[in-house]
């Protein structure tokens, strides 16, 4: 341990404070939750009293730390901001005040910030299935941690801000350039189906199955579609012996639709290293016929608004979850088809803006990563103990 610094018990610097009401049914309530990995408090549902059946809820106030009991070992840990103030919760949540002449709030958020530190505390959990255990408030007091004098905290608090805030505001810049260049494209695409003639998808987009016989000691790598547009991502291997479900090989090109999801933007095209691949039943390959129309086309169409209100009129049932997207229903639906020299290049201005918001990903993740790095060098001699 530094010189200067100590050792307290999280029960030394925090103290509970219970705040908490009868629920009356005609009041309404603003309740706020814990994001996993110590990612901090956020705002929830708008709720009426009479809608669910908690008999008392707690208010939470702006700099309470908090924790949940059933999910602290996901990270269920934050510091409450203005935004949550006099939020309510439930008695699964657990709510400090901090003893500010030792501790600094925001030094003790971002010291759980580090997934060490709060995997360390949420290890004290007790229970013998992981999703039954539970962080008793004894318990969560009882560890200990290595504190710098106050004006360090102090430093350490105003850097990080300072680094979390670049992060932040890079990341704005970011967000707001990608909607610029979704809106040029929006405004080109719009420009082309003004030029496009109307025909049912099954006419140049045919559903084509190529079903797999699966042999016991195969292995299938599997294929899955994001939902809001985000594209197919690769699952582990299914081993032959092991499924009892139909399996249907997918190459490059097809545009994919997720049976289940597709109401909610599970559509996409398939790329080179997603050829070979399988999908299951609940998925719709089509095939354009490229002479009239481009895969990368039909699947921006389908997710814009008016592309995914067809989607969900094909795709009957209840609750949103349960709804399907029926095969003749999606070879129904009428699709535009501009002349295929202007889809192609539309397509060019597609492929600029996928480049360019990969890159920018990809530097994003980098600074990102920058701050749990960081976090991680900074308290590497604040590590916490449990008695």
């Amino acid at each position: 341990m530094k010189k200067g610094w100590t050792e307290v018990a999280l029960g030394d610097v925090l103290e509970r404070v219970e705040r908490f009401e009868n629920r009356d049914e005609f009041n309404s309530y603003q309740f706020a939750g814990t994001y996993s990995y110590a990612r901090g408090i956020f705002r929830g549902d708008l709720r009426q009293g009479y809608s669910f059946n908690l008999p008392r809820v707690q208010r939470i106030k702006n700099g309470d730390f908090i924790y949940c009991k059933i999910m602290a070992w996901e990270g269920a840990f934050g510091l409450a901001g203005s935004e949550v103030n006099d939020c309510v919760m439930s008695g699964a949540f657990v709510a400090y005040i901090t003893d500010q002449r030792i501790v600094h709030p925001r030094y003790l958020s971002f010291w759980f910030k580090s997934e060490k530190n709060w995997k360390s505390v949420a290890a004290t959990s007790t229970g013998t299935n992981v999703r039954r255990k539970s962080l008793h408030p004894c318990d969560f007091e009882r560890n200990r941690i290595c504190l710098p004098p106050l004006a360090e905290q102090q430093r350490i608090v105003a850097h990080l801000d300072a680094v979390e805030e670049r992060i932040k505001r890079v990341q704005t810049l970011r967000e707001e350039q990608d909607h610029e260049l979704l809106a040029a494209l929006r405004s080109a695409f719009h420009k082309i189906e003004a030029t496009a003639d109307w025909v049912e998808m099954g006419e140049v987009a045919a559903l084509v199955r190529r079903p797999v016989e699966i042999e016991p000691d195969g292995r299938y790598p599997e294929l899955g579609v994001r939902s809001f547009g985000r594209g197919a991502f690769h699952k582990p291997d299914v081993l032959g012996i092991e499924t009892t479900k139909r399996l249907f090989e997918i190459y490059e090109g097809d545009l994919l639709f997720s049976n289940v999801f597709a109401w909610e933007g599970a559509i996409a095209v398939a790329q080179k290293d997603d050829h070979g691949r399988f999908g299951s039943h609940r998925f719709m390959s089509c095939v354009c016929d490229r002479d009239r129309v481009l895969p990368e086309f039909l699947q921006f169409y389908f997710l814009t608004a008016a592309g995914l209100e067809k989607i969900g009129q094909a795709s009957p049932g209840g609750a949103g979850r349960n709804r399907t997207l029926g095969i003749k229903k999606l070879e129904n639906i009428t699709v535009p088809i501009p002349s295929i020299k202007l889809q192609h290049e539309f397509l060019k201005l597609l492929t600029l803006r996928n480049r360019i918001k990969e890159k920018v990903d990809k530097s994003t993740q980098r600074r990102e990563a920058l701050l749990p790095s960081l976090l991680d060098r900074i308290f590497s001699e604040a590590s916490v103990t449990s008695q």
